[in-house]
């Protein structure tokens, strides 16, 4: 099967006229994916959002059991006592039927699209809009109807009342049984036991009338009949209830309580008449109403009727829809089958087109190597064809011109080294014969004479270090500048080139000092490294003021390799300059240069030597705070202090 595609595919291929450009056939293929794309793109995203808008209108189906649970919840709290909620609950009976009424019409909500109901989930639909007004009904009565029994209202608000002159009376029995002797013992035991009912009496009536009733309402009903008992037992009336006895209240026998001491409870026996036939209607009535505690019951069983058919009207929803995305991931899999036909068209008609690409890359690979001879064989009318000729012609150009510049090269070298050694014979004997006649050897000299030799003679060393220069910048370039490596201590070299240096810095009124604190041994090259740390001190010495200017040479031992520093407090370098001072020939400012000496040639140097050694140089500076000069040479086995 998959030979046949293959064949097919390269049949296919074989249609594009094989004269076409590349760029033709890239256009053309190109057209060929953007059409394929668009169809793809325009189809997914009809799916797409066909399938968003549905899941849309599922979300705001499942909102409607979210709406249920809500207007449960208000009903509650307004069952609670919170009467604000009443709006909130109109607003959340609004909130279902808008939602209820937008799945079956369709439309737009809060700014994203809503399928209406499918006709094949109609019935379903109908039956949540029925269990929805059965719910209403309870929904409209709670939000309508008085939370509280007015009557209980009262009785409760009279019981709150009174309960303080209830605990003031029975406090005031106690204390009027408090002289009498031992003999009214049980009497002092039941008026200090009815203190504790009279507060409990208005615990429990407070909890009821903020409805957390619960028990209080038992223990409301206990509290009464035993205040009642010990109310009677204290007056010596019979207890002829049968209530008293289940609560274990039991008659007592107790002398009579004298006159002069029977003041409060006087007083005490008709408010507690009052109070108890009050509380008694608190313990018989609920204080919620009858017509509200039915609404909020019905409430409760139509809930989860109503929830449990919008359950069923959502899962078969999903259901409805899986059945549709298994048709829509049917039309998916026929596009990917189409893009994917058409796809490895395209790449076998690329594949077939930039065949020679790679040789093409392999040919400027070889010139880029430095490998000119080599020509392309490739023979075609196409844009490959004429990039290859171009290739072939470039080569042959390129190593015509290297041909050309090598000789230019070796004439340049030539001419380089035959020019510096001209140059340098004649020199010898000028400044030999400038030290003959400055050292008065053949005869005396007036100061004129001498200021005239000593020009000369500093001009011959000024020639003769150019001269120098120029020798070790050639050899540099050619690779023939000789490093004989050995182990040498940083720290000598240091003083040694100190030492050399130190005349130069106390004729210009420059101080130079080095800040090496013990031996520190590497590898190295001692002449090529004094010959860089003179040309780094030369440098500060040129930029440093006299008398202020101060150039500090400094060695620090890493792990991996030795830094060498010459740090002066001189004009410092501009920022532009710092990428090009180690070229040859390159100088900052000109203008100074001249008037101090310098060949451009110094960095250059220093840079080369310090390359062979395997290091590296760099500068860091300020403007007129200074320059730090740095180079860095590699440890090895070698980089050890000898035994």
């Amino acid at each position: 099967m998959l030979d046949l595609f293959h064949a097919s595919f390269y049949r296919l291929a074989s249609c594009f006229p094989i004269k076409l450009k590349i760029t033709q056939k890239t256009y053309l293929l190109l057209s060929i994916i953007i059409g394929v794309s668009a169809i793809n793109l325009y189809l997914l995203l009809s799916i797409s959002q066909e399938n968003l808008d549905v899941l849309h209108s599922i979300s705001n189906a499942n909102n409607l059991k979210v709406i249920v649970e809500r207007i449960a919840g208000t009903a509650n709290s307004i069952a609670s006592g919170n009467e604000t909620d009443r709006q909130t609950l109109e607003a959340e009976i609004n909130d279902f039927d808008q939602t209820y009424t937008l799945l079956g019409t369709g439309g737009m909500s809060q700014g994203v699209a809503i399928v209406a109901t499918p006709s094949e989930l109609r019935p379903i639909y109908d039956q949540v809009g029925d269990s929805w007004q059965n719910y209403k009904q309870d929904t409209e009565k709670i939000r309508q109807e008085s939370v509280f029994d007015p009557k209980v209202k009262d009785a409760l608000s009279y019981v709150l009342g009174k309960n303080g002159d209830l605990i003031s009376l029975t406090n005031g029995v106690v204390n009027d049984l408090t002289p009498l002797d031992r003999n009214y013992n049980k009497h002092k035991m039941i008026a200090a036991q009815m203190v504790n009912i009279a507060k409990d009496i208005g615990q429990n009536t407070l909890l009821i009338s903020i409805g957390e009733g619960g028990n209080a309402t038992a223990s409301l009903k206990k509290d009464r009949i035993t205040f009642d008992g010990d109310l009677k037992n204290l007056e010596g009336s019979p207890l002829d209830n049968i209530e008293y006895a289940q609560y274990g209240v039991i008659q007592e026998n107790l002398p009579q309580i004298p006159r002069e001491n029977s003041s409060s409870l006087r007083s005490l026996d008709p408010l507690w008449a009052a109070e108890q036939t009050k509380i008694i209607f608190i313990e018989n009535n609920p204080l919620i109403s009858r017509e509200f505690g039915s609404a909020l019951k019905n409430l409760d069983n139509q809930r989860s009727t109503l929830l449990g058919v919008t359950s069923q009207f959502v899962d078969e929803w999903n259901k409805f829809i899986d059945s549709k995305l298994n048709q829509n991931v049917i039309v998916v899999q026929a596009l990917l089958i189409v893009d994917v036909m058409v796809f490895l068209l395209v790449m076998l008609s690329i594949r077939k087109s930039l065949s020679p690409l790679q040789m093409l890359t392999n040919a400027i690979i070889k010139v880029k190597e430095g490998i000119y001879s080599e020509r392309i064989d490739y023979n075609s009318n196409d844009e490959m064809g004429e990039l290859a000729n171009t290739i072939n012609s470039m080569a042959s150009t390129i190593q015509k011109k290297e041909e050309e510049t090598k000789k230019v090269e070796i004439a340049k070298d030539e001419f380089l080294a035959m020019i510096t050694h001209e140059l340098k014979t004649p020199l010898v004997p000028i400044q030999g014969y400038s030290d003959i006649l400055l050292g008065e050897h053949l005869g005396q000299l007036n100061k004129n004479q001498k200021e005239r030799l000593e020009i000369i003679r500093s001009s011959s060393m000024s020639l003769l270090q150019l001269i120098s220069d120029l020798l070790d910048a050639q050899k540099l370039e050619l690779g023939q500048l000789r490093i004989k490596k050995s182990n040498h201590n940083l720290k000598k070299t240091v003083e040694t080139t100190i030492i050399a240096m130190k005349p130069q810095a106390m004729a210009d009124q420059i101080q130079l000092v080095q800040n090496v604190d013990h031996d520190i041994y590497s590898n190295y090259d001692e002449e090529r490294i004094i010959q860089v740390l003179t040309n780094l001190v030369k440098n500060s010495l040129k930029a440093t003021p006299p008398k202020t200017g101060k150039i500090e040479v400094s060695v620090k031992d890493s792990q991996d390799e030795i830094i060498v520093s010459v740090k002066d407090n001189g004009k410092g370098i501009p920022i532009e300059a710092r990428d090009k001072i180690f070229k040859k020939f390159y100088q900052v400012d000109t203008s100074s240069t001249r008037e101090s000496g310098g060949s451009g040639l110094g960095l250059s140097i220093c840079k080369g030597i310090v390359d062979a050694h395997g290091g590296r140089i760099w500068v860091d500076s300020e403007m007129n705070k200074g320059s730090v000069f740095s180079f860095a040479l590699p440890k090895n086995e070698l980089s050890k202090t000898p035994v």
